[in-house]
């Protein structure tokens, strides 16, 4: 990444005109494979252009100006899709030199970020919610994270996330058939500050060893957004992608 890409280095100052986001980008995709095999899963086509596209161009829509990247299996290839596409995105790169999982690309990650709170969210999904939204009542609520949910019907792909009439997390329920229920879209307002200073093993399971762990402990809180939810993780939603986004 050269020079101009990358972001100088100083004292940590918190803006509230700046919205800043971590990209999750480093997986290897095994799912995804058999339709897209030599590529980042975040880097299929769809519609004509890497799905990655529409996750950023949604995000700055959204007013999301600074960016954090977690990459790691095939990185160069993201990293030269930036620079040609994005030559001006004010951005950074958290590179893991082995898998992590998601609670460690996430806590790598982390440590480059200049805000109090962050959004975070996975580059294989598209969740239409509105960022500012989820960020007033994350921090409304002093919350340490803040999951927005999708609501769903007729479902065995996802858990189900239970909240109580205030909006805090009461139980993370196991992959199993829904008639229907709230999932976790996978973008999350996070207190990055309060995150860092956890103890964590070096890989961990963001869902697992975090949310599930303790939101029985932590002011953890669900966001209900129903809007557009997709996750191209699988070969039949990642075609299911490219005619929806056509």
């Amino acid at each position: 990444m050269s020079d101009q890409q990358s972001i100088q280095k100083g004292p940590v100052t918190f803006q509230n005109n700046n919205i800043e986001c971590i990209i999750l980008a480093g997986g290897l995709g095994t799912r995804l494979r058999s339709s897209v095999p030599d590529l980042p899963k975040c880097m299929a086509p769809v519609a004509g252009k890497p799905f990655l596209t529409f996750v950023i161009d949604y995000l700055l829509q959204q007013g999301v100006n600074k960016f954090i990247f977690s990459l790691g299996y095939m990185h160069e290839i993201i990293e030269d899709f930036l620079k040609n596409n994005y030559p001006n995105l004010h951005y950074q790169v958290a590179l893991e030199e082995e898998p992590l999982g998601t609670g460690g690309a996430i806590f790598l990650s982390c440590k480059k970020a200049s805000e109090k709170n962050v959004i975070v969210l996975n580059g294989d999904t598209l969740f239409n919610v509105n960022i500012k939204e989820l960020l007033d009542y994350h921090t409304q609520h002093n919350s340490s994270c803040t999951l927005s949910l999708k609501p769903m019907k007729q479902f065995d792909r996802y858990g189900v996330v239970e909240i109580n009439q205030d909006g805090h997390i009461q139980s993370f329920q196991e992959k199993n058939f829904y008639e229907s229920g709230l999932i976790n879209g996978g973008v999350y307002a996070l207190n990055v500050h309060e995150f860092v200073q956890m103890k964590f093993d070096d890989k961990f399971s963001f869902e697992k060893d975090y949310l599930e762990k303790y939101f029985s402990t932590k002011k953890m809180m669900g966001l209900v957004q129903d809007e557009y939810f997709i996750d191209i993780g699988i070969p039949e939603d990642f075609e299911r992608a490219g005619k929806e986004l056509l």
